[in-house]
């Protein structure tokens, strides 16, 4: 029963944080890409307050689509007992984010049968639910956690881009009308950056192109073998799309709509799979670790 009990769990978790997800994208709104400049904070990437350490994958659209919902002033959060070893405490009344956490473990079983048998284990996969409150809604927290973090402005970050570009050691080409990837001869082409309106929308299609480029079987290894307009495609386009915009937040660049035309297809994908969500964030996270991997010298000298 108590196998049943948690398997029930899961799915309920997966269903509600898709059904969430969905509601956005009928909304005509992208949860990676939110309207920051009418949020109360700031472009950034969610971290925990206590350990300092980044939320990822599916954790990062939940946490920015509440901190803009709820119009928080700042992308730290808590859990209930930190906030307490922080020597402050949750406002009575304040109501959490759930958040989910999913890992493999292998039961004494399931080890002692492959030991018997002579054969490699099968862990079994477990998502857990916890839940974390912006520090917003907390009382008596140490002020370095309540101050807001001194964002530069675009134009500033634009050289962390353009040395990210450099580090990566990509086929990187300038030209041409379209901004694409190329699988099959592995690079990435974007016109001139004088060719947008918006110049600072020269390095969100760079960081989604090279989104793209970090799937390429010699790196992440992700499929490329959908056709355009095809499910496996528009699979493709959704994890370059989060990855772009986990890097631009890391870099303090805000987000931006690479391809709104799929919305309808991952609208399509969500409604029959509750888990491709989770699964596409997982896999953005992942390509955006590997494009931030290369910036890591340069952060760390600052």
């Amino acid at each position: 029963m108590g196998q049943v009990r948690d398997e029930q769990r899961r799915g309920s978790l997966y269903a509600e944080v898709t059904a969430r997800v969905i509601e956005e994208l009928e909304q005509g709104r992208l949860p990676w890409v939110q309207p920051w400049d009418s949020a109360a904070c700031g472009c950034a990437m969610p971290e925990n307050g206590a350990t300092g350490r980044r939320y990822s994958g599916i954790n990062v659209l939940i946490l920015w689509s509440e901190g803009v919902a709820r119009g928080y002033g700042s992308q730290r959060w808590v859990t209930f007992r930190q906030a307490l070893s922080l020597g402050g405490h949750v406002r009575r009344g304040e109501k959490g984010t759930t958040l989910c956490y999913a890992d493999r473990f292998t039961p004494q079983s399931e080890a002692e049968r492959a030991r018997d048998e002579d054969r490699e284990t099968r862990a079994i996969a477990f998502l857990k639910r916890f839940t974390v409150f912006n520090v917003d809604q907390c009382e008596g927290l140490p002020e370095r956690l309540l101050q807001l973090p001194e964002l530069p402005a675009e134009r500033e970050t634009i050289p962390h881009a353009e040395a990210l570009i450099a580090a990566t050691g990509a086929d990187f080409r300038i030209g041409g009308s379209e901004a694409f990837y190329s699988p099959s001869a592995d690079f990435v082409q974007v016109p001139p950056q004088q060719a947008f309106r918006e110049q600072i929308n020269f390095y969100r299609t760079a960081l989604h192109e090279l989104g793209h480029w970090s799937g390429h079987r010699s790196r992440l290894g992700r499929d490329f073998s959908g056709s355009f307009g095809s499910a496996a495609y528009a699979r493709e386009e959704l994890v370059a799309e989060m990855a772009s915009a986990f890097v631009c937040a890391s870099l303090s660049i805000q987000p931006a709509v690479r391809h709104a035309d799929y919305i309808g297809a991952w609208l399509a994908m969500l409604r029959e799979d509750e888990k491709a969500i989770f699964r596409a964030a997982s896999l953005a996270r992942k390509a955006a670790d590997y494009l931030l991997a290369f910036a890591a010298p340069e952060r760390e000298a600052a």
